[in-house]
């Protein structure tokens, strides 16, 4: 039921009596459902005086829960209220003001006198009495109000603690073991320590929560594996967590705690926090009681001598069961208690509350001479003055300095005497804290918090005599000491103070406010607004919170994150990140996830590649010894990497691969026990799940890599190991979902002459896709909508762009008035602009320069609680500051939308990596369903990337974008210039493979650490050259093996082109003749042959394809390059007298032999015997960069063109029918057939396929060196 409480007061209505200034309205029962439009001649409320002393206080006749406010000007008139605070109370004094967002919340009343504004609530509050105080009011008449209050009725039991009494809520099993929790109360107090409830077992289990230094801290133990004497069990089960500050504030605070197994929400005043428990175990142990008040009488003596708890208590449940109704109904022992009190006991404290302008004048004994001061306080400003009195011949201050208490009397009656003495430290902590200070003749004491160990005593001779004025908080400008104004003016005191007494007599605060006594300016009297900027911490990332009385900083120290709230990182996201900003191979701390959760970690980078790698060393060592393992009783061994799992995750997750090499040295140790047998030793991974593949297998295979391979050293085993000889298993683990390993279980150790060594290698990650996720917005009236925008207190986006087009909206989210919007304004300018309820903010960065020049810039914007940030291109900033009060939390409703959906100012270009607080938008998944919008981003290599030919690879720049030609035997901007050579008769070039073999990324690692050598095992090979020669027989390309494996090239004696194949398995070598013309006649020819398995593709002029399918061999038989030298048949039957020529663009998969000797500006594995001088061997022809355009004049060189076109097309076909003319020949079992594509306008020349079968091919083979010949 909601019911709406209104007063109407005349302006000749008599007002409380006791009243300096005020108004006070008792509303009735009759009255719930007046509204706020009184009778006429019922103007409202006007006080007689218009100053800020001014309040109307309301009666509601009991507790009743508010939510809502609405108020008018006085009917009428001249008069209302533009902005007022609202105080309130359960007994009508202690009064707390209403809190928003952090602040002592201001509310914004009318503007004339007939309008109503209403406020609902953000937080409904329960209390008897309301007080309206104006800030602010009409400039044209007077003070005005007529309110309106809304809200229900409320009604709660109410148990009064004396300090001694305890309730027992006895359990109806003498154990119990407890999987879930849910526990809430209410309490008011006004000490800062207490236990409010304690339960413990005799397993070591407990749970407790109480207050200590007025902070609310809860204390769990569910870990039962210690039994020592220790009450509290298990110190790695242990868990204390703190929440709030100034909870002794004798205002009601509501806690909730819900628990299930370790997971726990910890709830107090609406903020909550979530926190799993340490230890391993789910449930809570108690014996016998769950006691609230205390601890119980049973209890053990270790409980440290904590105090009861003092104060009120409403509302307590646990688990269903309604604690205090069970206590009214004498249905628990509350035994302990002298007087079980259902009401609360109020305390007779009445504070003051002093701002930057407030003093306190109090009188006090005149021309006496002892001065007997006390009184507490509390603040966060480490200055500040807190007593200053005129002495009859001196001055008397009384300060706080560095959070110390100082004290500094002068007197000068006879010669000038100073004492000056402190005591105590930090007392800048919000807490309350008792000062006393007593000087007399010859004598001075100070001493805090009632230590009467620590007092700071004097006894410099001094005579003392008062003048009987005391001012605290600062002093009235007309006391005629300039002493007093320029330390006011200097620090004056903000805070609180209560229990003052002057000369030993406790001073009357409630007749100094009604005019009684003394006299006071800006002082708030009856209640203490002290507000803790620290509780809830706006310092993320570990940052240390400190405060003052009006804000808070943070200090980001050692934290790894920068800003006002140590919000961003000062790290880049991945080793890719730090590429593209110049960086070279090191060990850098890099932060996946930015502003989010996870901190910062060292990886090693290493940018010598194409591809950047990103390892993370754990702590097993290489060749970790294991022995005395059994099936039954496993030797475990658990990694732990130089990162934590969640941030390992974060790599694994956003790179494009992941590997991880494990090797496995044994003598008798059997290994996974393949093929069929339970596996002896796994291992486990990501998410703790068990694995039965060893390295260079896969998962759900049971196998190693010698089984994948079919190499095992028995072919009866999946391997090596298994086989129970001395072997060793060692590969690659590539299914990153399942890495990084994380424990490894050796099984089968124990046996007589057992030995095993483990390695597990770090883990090894390329590329991120997070940086490289991009879009493009192709019309101006493209978006992809995301998920709302969760940025309430704090919020982070950065991303990066390029477009051509003036203007565009990059990002907007909505709320009903609030949003946030990344703007391009115009080609020079990015505004950042968002409103919390306080009205809109733009902030504005401007570029020297365009911005819209389709090169990449990068944004980031940030907005907390403390200010708003934008930069641009790291380089251009502004900063703006949040408003002191105001509201902080940005709330949006509409789901976010990158690119603009409702103005025509779309976004035209590219946007990429785009974060928000930490978390990166998948842009290219959702840019695949959304019209407009496409996957990835078309910048200048996919505009001009075609233009790198022959597999070089298009690098973007900001001016433009290069050809790399690295991995390719061509040379040039483009990648099209031949690099060849001319060999001169007896010239040799050899190339080595070994230094290759861990680059190349068709070729398998199967040892890094080299003690088994290395060995490239190939399904699959391409090879292609040209070449130009006059004489024959002669070798062009040989490629040797460390068994009988080999390719060949080799011009026959007839210039005849002749392929030999040799790939294990067979007798005699595979051979392929192209013999339907001769080769040896000066002119280029260009190769390429390319085979996948079983099936060998040749390409010929006229892009003639002929498809060989090597029938005979073993499926997927692998071509084996690692030792070896050339077959002595081959160098006696067609190296005499050799080659004699020109080779070019040789290459073989990712290697170019002949460019890395005439090219390589880094040492490379080749040598050359004889003289190889540089030649282009006539095969180049000539290319204009298509950056650049030729203007062809008419009539000129247009009809040379057409006629050289008539001439090639002529050519072209009478080739192409003299192939279709020639026979095939087969001499070899097998099958083969031929596929032509008609019109390939870039073919070379013409060749046939003849597959023959030469019986006089033999091959001897040498372990030596893995090579080519040319």
């Amino acid at each position: 039921m909601r019911n709406a409480s209104s007063g109407c007061i005349h302006r000749n209505m008599k007002l409380n009596p006791e009243a300096k200034t005020s108004g006070m309205l008792t509303v009735g029962e009759e009255e719930v459902g007046n509204t706020l439009f009184c009778p006429p001649g019922s103007g409202g409320w006007s006080p007689l005086d218009n100053d800020h002393y001014q309040w109307l206080q309301v009666d509601l006749g009991g507790r009743k829960q508010v939510t809502a406010l609405a108020t008018q000007g006085r009917y009428s008139s001249s008069d209302w209220t533009t902005q007022y605070r609202l105080l309130y109370s359960d007994t009508g004094m202690n009064w707390k003001p209403y809190h928003q967002d952090g602040n002592i919340w201001a509310f914004q009343g009318n503007a004339n006198t007939e309008s109503v504004v209403r406020h609902d609530l953000q937080h409904a509050l329960v209390a008897r009495y309301l007080r309206f105080v104006p800030l602010q009011w009409s400039s044209e008449g007077c003070i005005g109000l007529r309110i309106d209050v809304y809200g229900c009725a409320y009604w709660a039991d109410l148990i009064n603690f004396d300090g001694q009494g305890v309730i027992s809520y006895r359990f109806k099993m003498k154990k119990m073991k407890i999987l879930k929790d849910v526990i809430s109360l209410k309490f008011k107090t006004s000490e800062s320590e207490g236990v409010i409830l304690h339960g413990e077992g005799q397993q070591g289990d407990y749970i407790t929560l109480e207050l200590k230094k007025a902070r609310l801290v809860l204390l769990i133990n569910l870990d039962q594996r210690s039994k020592s004497s220790n009450q509290y069990g298990s110190i790695l089960g242990h868990t204390s967590v703190t929440s709030g500050s100034l909870l002794d504030d004798q205002h009601w605070h509501s806690v909730v705690i819900e628990r299930y197994r370790r997971n726990v929400n910890f709830t107090l005043d609406r903020h909550i926090q979530h926190f799993r428990t340490n230890g391993e175990f789910d449930h809570l142990d108690l014996d016998y009681e769950l006691s609230f008040g205390g601890m119980p009488f049973s209890g053990k003596p270790s409980s440290g001598g904590r105090k009861n708890f003092i104060g009120c208590m409403e509302s307590i449940n646990y688990n269903g069961d309604n604690i205090t109704d069970l206590v009214r109904r004498r249905k628990l022992d509350t035994s302990s208690f002298r007087n079980l009190s259902f009401s609360c006991a109020e305390s007779h404290t009445f504070p003051a509350f002093f701002n930057a302008t407030s003093f306190l004048h109090l009188p006090g004994r005149s021309e006496h001479h002892t001065v007997s001061i006390s009184f507490m306080f509390r603040t966060w400003n480490p200055s500040g003055l807190l007593l200053f009195s005129i002495l009859a011949d001196g001055t008397l201050e009384v300060g706080l300095s560095d959070g110390k208490v100082s004290i500094h009397v002068d007197v000068t009656q006879k010669k000038n005497t100073r004492i000056e003495i402190s005591s105590g430290s930090g007392l800048n902590d919000g807490q309350w804290h008792e000062v006393r200070f007593l000087a007399k003749e010859n004598f001075a004491m100070l001493t805090i918090d009632g230590d009467e160990a620590s007092a700071v005593r004097t006894n410099t001779p001094i005579q003392i005599q008062t003048r009987g004025s005391y001012y605290f908080g600062g002093c009235m400008a007309n006391t005629g000491s300039s002493t007093c104004t320029s330390i006011t003016l200097d620090r004056s005191f903000q805070g609180c103070m209560q229990l003052i007494h002057v000369d030993e007599q406790l001073v009357d605060l409630q007749a100094v406010e009604q005019g009684k006594l003394g006299d006071f300016e800006n002082v708030s009297l009856e209640m203490c607004a002290i507000i803790d900027r620290c509780v809830p911490n706006h310092c993320e990332h570990g940052g240390r919170c400190t405060q003052t009385w009006d804000s808070f900083s943070c200090t980001c120290d050692g934290t790894g994150y920068t800003g006002a709230t140590c919000h961003t990182s000062v790290y880049e996201q991945s080793c890719e990140a730090y590429k593209h900003l110049g960086r070279t191979s090191d060990t850098y701390w890099i932060d996946p996830d930015g502003s989010g959760p996870l901190g910062p970690f060292k990886v090693s980078c290493n940018m010598t590649e194409d591809k950047v790698w990103t390892t993370v060393a754990n702590s097993l060592p290489a060749q970790m010894p294991i022995s005395g393992s059994s099936r039954e009783k496993r030797m475990v061994l658990q990694l732990n990497y130089s990162a934590s799992m969640e941030q390992v995750t974060a790599v694994t997750s956003s790179a494009e691969h992941c590997e991880q090499y494990v090797a496995y040295v044994c003598r008798s140790s059997r290994l996974l026990n393949s093929p069929d047998g339970t596996p002896y030793t796994w291992w486990l991974g990501r998410g703790s799940e068990k694995h039965f593949y060893w390295g260079g297998s896969g998962p759900g295979i049971q196998k190693c890599a010698c089984g994948i391979e079919r190499n095992c050293t028995d072919p009866k085993y999946y391997c090596n190991c298994d086989a129970d000889h001395k072997r060793e298993d060692s590969g690659v683990l590539k299914y990153k979902d399942h890495l990084p390993v994380i424990q490894v279980a050796v099984g089968d150790t124990n046996r007589p002459g057992s030995e095993a060594k483990l390695t597990v290698g770090p883990l090894r990650c390329q590329g991120d896709r997070n940086y490289w996720n991009a879009a493009s917005f192709t019309t101006p009236s493209s978006y992809l909508h995301f998920s709302t925008f969760q940025g309430e207190t704090s919020a982070d986006i950065s991303f990066y762009f390029k477009t051509s087009a003036p203007y565009g909206v990059f990002l907007e989210n909505l709320g009903n008035t609030d949003f946030i919007r990344l703007e391009l304004k115009s080609p020079t300018m990015v505004s950042f602009s968002f409103d919390v309820g306080n009205g809109p903010v733009e902030l504005a960065v401007r570029s020297p320069t365009a911005l819209n020049d389709d090169q990449w810039h990068r944004v980031s914007a940030e907005r907390n609680v403390k200010e708003a940030v934008l930069q641009l291109d790291q380089q251009y900033r502004e900063v703006r500051p949040a408003p002191p009060q105001g509201h902080t939390r940005l709330e949006l409703y509409s789901q976010l939308y990158v690119g603009e959906c409702s103005t025509p100012r779309g976004f035209l270009g590219c946007i990429r990596s785009l974060k928000m607080n930490g978390v990166t938008l998948d842009l290219e998944e959702r840019a695949k369903v959304t019209p407009g919008v496409k996957p990835g981003c078309s910048g200048h290599c996919t505009s001009f990337g075609v233009y790198c030919r022959n597999g070089g690879k298009c690098v973007e720049k900001y001016n433009g974008y290069s050809c790399d030609c690295t991995s390719t035997a061509y040379d040039g901007p483009f990648c099209t210039k031949d690099v060849g050579g001319f060999f001169e008769a007896g010239t040799l070039l050899r190339y080595n493979f070994l230094p290759e073999v861990a680059s190349a990324a068709v070729m398998e690692v199967r040892s890094p650490s080299g003690t088994l050598g290395s060995e490239v095992n190939l399904t699959r090979e391409d090879l292609a050259f040209s070449f130009s020669t006059s004489s024959a027989p002669c070798i062009l390309v040989y490629i040797s093996s460390r068994t009988q494996d080999y390719l060949a090239i080799v011009l026959r004696q007839n210039g005849t082109l002749q392929i030999r194949y040799n790939l294990g398995g067979l007798r005699e070598p595979f051979t392929i003749n192209l013999d339907q013309r001769n080769m040896a006649n000066g002119q280029p020819h260009s190769i390429n042959i390319s085979r996948v398995e079983k099936v060998i593709q040749l390409f010929t002029f006229c892009d003639k394809i002929i498809i060989v399918e090597l029938s005979t061999l073993p499926l997927c038989h692998p071509l084996f390059l690692e030792t070896g030298q050339i077959d002595p048949v081959l160098i006696e039957k067609y190296n005499t007298p050799g080659f004699v020529g020109c080779l070019s663009r040789v290459q073989f998969n990712s290697i170019a032999p002949l460019k890395a000797a005439l090219r390589s500006r880094v040492s490379a594995p080749v040598s050359v015997q004889g003289k190889l001088v540089e030649s282009n061997c006539g095969a180049s022809p000539q290319t204009i960069s298509p950056m650049s355009e030729r203007v062809v004049p008419d009539g000129v060189n247009r009809n040379s063109a057409i006629i050289g076109g008539i001439i090639a097309v002529v050519i072209f076909t009478i080739l192409c029918t003299l192939v279709f003319l020639i026979r095939h020949m087969f001499r070899h079992k097998g099958t083969y057939h031929t596929n032509e594509a008609k019109g390939a306008e870039s073919a070379d020349n013409a060749d046939a396929a003849i597959i023959v079968n030469d019986p006089n091919f033999t091959e001897t083979i040498d372990e030596s060196k893995k090579e080519w010949f040319i």
